[in-house]
């Protein structure tokens, strides 16, 4: 049996736009998609889209200050 819209349940989201992870972080769109660029911020790749997986930014933002893997 198919559920209608007002019973199915709200489902959390594992990832975010870079848009998102940019406005979380507190920085513009641009730099936000220049540090997805050069590998500064975690991320997926689903064909043309790119997702920052939420468990991989908050890892990166509990690292130690000046350390960098």
């Amino acid at each position: 049996m198919r559920k209608n819209a007002k019973e199915v349940e709200k489902i959390e989201c594992l990832t975010l736009t870079v848009e998102e992870a940019g406005h979380i972080l507190g920085i513009s769109r641009g730099l936000a998609y220049e540090m997805a660029r050069c590998g500064k911020l975690p991320t997926i790749r689903f064909g043309h889209r790119i997702l920052i997986p939420k468990a991989a930014l908050e890892k990166m933002l509990n690292r130690p200050q000046g350390y960098e893997s």
